[in-house]
C-alpha cells in the first residue's frame, strides 16, 4: 500500500482503544459514548455504552450480552460507514458468530483492529478474511510456537470416542466450555463426528442454551440439545453428554449428574499440567483463537508494516516480529487478564500489558529458546 501519514489513527487510552479523529472507542473497557465492538465476549463488549456499532451477524449476540434495548447498529460485512469523517467497516474474524475485525481509514491511512480471531475453518461462524492495511493490531492469546492446533476432525473423533467409553462405564460425560462460542463449536464437532443419537442425548447448561438459540436462528447447524434440569439428570445421568461452563465445577448442580467424567475444551490443554490444574479428567485441544502459525499467516497476509500486539504473549510476539521478521512492532496495552474459557478480570491499573499466561506452566520458558 502507498506510504500513509505516520500518525496512528487508533491509540490506547484510559478506556481502551480510541480513534481521536472519529471520536469512538473499539472494544472499550468502560461505558463510552460510541463503541465499535468486535464481538460479544466480556473482555470486548462493555454494557452501558450510549451507542454500539458491530457486525450485522453479531448484533443479536451482542444484544444478549449488553442489554436487550441497547442502541446497536449492525453493519453487513465490508459495508462502510462514516464516523466523524473516518471510514469504518467490519470484516470476518472467525472467532465466533459475528466476530469481526474493525477497519479504520482516514486521510489515506488504514488500520485494522483484529479483536480475537482464528484462521482455522469453523462451520459455526464466518471465516477469517485478511484485510490489507498499514497497521494491524493483533491479539496474541496463544502467541508462542508451542501452540499448534491439531486437526478439528481428529479432535471431534476423540471426543465422540471418549463419550462412548463413558457410556459403557455408566458415567456422564461433562465437557466444560465457555457458554458463547466454544460450547457451540463443541456441539458442531459432535455433529461432525455423528456422535448424537436418540439413545445418548446431549444436554446443555442454561447459559449455553440461550446462545444455541441465537446460533440456530443464524442458520448454524447444531445437534439437538436439551436444557439440563434435575429431573432429566435423574433419567439420563450415566449416558448423557453435558456441555456446561467451567464455573459449575464443584457445584451441587453438577453433582446431580454423578457419576461423571469431566473434560475441558481449550487451547490451554495443549500444555502439560493445565488439565491437572483445572481438575478435570480429560483435555481436548479446541481453540477459537489463532495458534502460532495462524498468527504469523494472518499478520503476513495483511501486508502491514506496523504491527501492534495485545491480549496474550504480546512481548514475546513483538520480539519475534522485530528480530526475525524485521517488522515495526509494539505492545498495545490492555487492562484485561484471563483465560480463553472466558474467566476475565480487569486490572485496576488501566494501562497494563496482559501477562504471559504460558509462563504459568512449570518447565516452559516463553522467552528462552523461543526463536531457535
Amino acid at each position: 500500500m502507498p506510504r500513509p501519514p505516520e500518525i496512528p489513527l487508533v491509540v490506547a487510552g484510559p478506556s481502551g482503544l480510541y480513534c481521536h479523529a472519529g471520536g469512538f472507542h473499539i472494544d472499550p473497557w468502560k461505558p463510552v459514548d460510541r463503541a465499535v465492538v468486535t464481538h460479544a465476549h466480556s473482555d470486548h463488549a462493555t454494557a452501558g455504552c450510549s451507542r454500539y456499532l458491530t457486525s450485522a451477524a453479531g448484533e443479536p449476540v451482542l444484544a444478549r450480552r449488553v442489554q436487550p434495548d441497547a442502541p446497536i447498529e449492525g453493519l453487513p460485512w465490508g459495508r462502510t460507514t462514516s464516523l466523524n469523517g473516518v471510514t469504518v467497516s467490519l470484516h470476518p474474524a472467525g472467532h465466533l458468530l459475528g466476530s469481526g475485525q474493525v477497519r479504520v481509514e482516514h486521510r489515506g491511512r488504514v488500520e485494522v483492529i483484529s479483536g480475537d480471531y482464528k484462521v482455522a475453518a469453523d462451520p459455526t461462524c464466518d471465516a477469517f478474511e485478511p484485510v490489507p492495511c498499514h497497521r494491524f493490531v493483533t491479539e496474541s492469546t496463544f502467541g508462542l510456537p508451542i501452540y499448534r492446533w491439531p486437526e478439528s476432525d481428529g479432535v471431534a473423533a476423540d471426543l465422540a470416542a471418549w463419550w462412548s467409553e463413558n457410556r459403557a462405564l455408566s458415567r456422564t460425560s461433562v465437557v466444560f466450555a465457555y457458554a458463547l462460542g466454544k460450547a457451540q463449536r463443541v456441539l458442531s464437532m459432535l455433529l461432525e463426528a455423528e456422535a448424537a443419537d436418540e439413545e445418548a442425548t446431549i444436554f446443555v447448561h442454561g447459559s449455553v442454551e440461550s446462545f444455541v438459540e441465537v446460533y440456530r436462528a443464524a442458520g448454524v447447524r447444531l445437534p439437538p440439545v436439551r436444557r439440563a434440569t434435575p429431573d432429566l439428570a435423574k433419567q439420563h445421568r450415566g449416558k448423557a453428554l453435558l456441555v456446561a461452563p467451567p464455573s459449575v465445577l464443584g457445584t451441587a448442580w453438577l453433582k446431580r449428574w454423578a457419576p461423571f467424567s469431566t473434560s475441558f475444551a481449550s487451547g490451554w490443554m495443549m500444555v502439560r499440567g493445565n488439565r491437572r490444574r483445572r481438575g478435570v479428567d480429560r483435555g481436548f485441544v479446541v481453540s477459537d483463537h489463532a495458534d502460532w502459525p495462524g498468527l504469523m499467516r494472518a499478520i503476513e497476509a495483511t501486508g502491514a508494516g506496523s504491527i501492534g500486539v495485545t491480549h496474550g504473549s504480546s512481548e514475546a510476539v513483538v520480539r519475534y516480529l522485530r528480530e526475525v521478521r524485521s517488522l515495526d512492532a509494539d505492545v498495545v496495552p490492555t487492562r484485561w487478564t484471563g483465560d480463553e474459557d472466558g474467566t476475565v478480570t480487569g486490572n485496576d491499573i488501566a494501562m497494563k500489558t496482559h501477562p504471559d499466561q504460558a509462563a504459568e506452566e512449570p518447565g516452559e520458558d516463553p522467552q528462552g529458546g523461543l526463536f531457535n
